[in-house]
């Protein structure tokens, strides 16, 4: 977390926690959610301009990655200074980058370690690492692919409706927090 951040903190502990403004879709792209967006439905309804508006500034793009974290209930938000975004997941918390190496990359940029892959009834790749779930970006799968035909990874199956049970996510805070 930035040190502006712990700052803003100690100095305003009581702001609360803001929902619904913020998703995170299956490819790892940020999302602002206005109202207008939030009105048209929830953030993965597949309801065209519900996700909002896809962020492409850099600098916002990395503050949010260096300040993503979960919370005690495995709601994922970004400490935007003393105020907590909730994070609406389309699928998982994290987006893994897969490298011809070998090498895995949440969609922050962080290394993590492979603990296991899981294939859903869709054939959505997951992989369970050392920083937790996340689901393998499109364009990596090809490369998981080479990996099991390696035998470096051994695929598990699971239903998509039991990822966020099994690995202690929640995918809408929102709706949890009964704000919609």
């Amino acid at each position: 977390m930035d040190d502006i951040v712990r700052q803003a903190i100690a100095k305003w502990p009581r702001v609360p926690h803001c929902f619904g403004w913020l998703g995170l879709d299956a490819r790892g792209r940020w999302y602002l959610r206005d109202a207008a967006a939030q009105a048209l439905g929830a953030f993965g309804s597949g309801v065209p301009g519900a996700r909002g508006a896809v962020l492409r500034h850099d600098k916002l793009i990395d503050f949010i990655g260096r300040n993503y974290e979960a919370d005690e209930q495995g709601q994922w938000f970004f400490q935007n200074g003393p105020q907590r975004v909730y994070v609406e997941l389309e699928r998982t918390p994290w987006v893994w980058r897969v490298h011809a190496d070998g090498q895995v990359l949440t969609h922050t940029g962080l290394p993590a370690t492979v603990q296991g892959l899981w294939l859903d009834e869709a054939g959505r790749v997951y992989l369970q690492a050392d920083r937790g779930i996340g689901l393998v970006h499109s364009q990596d799968v090809v490369l998981v692919a080479a990996a099991i035909e390696q035998g470096r990874w051994s695929p598990q199956s699971i239903m998509a409706a039991e990822v966020p049970a099994r690995f202690g996510f929640v995918q809408s805070p929102e709706r949890r927090s009964g704000t919609t």
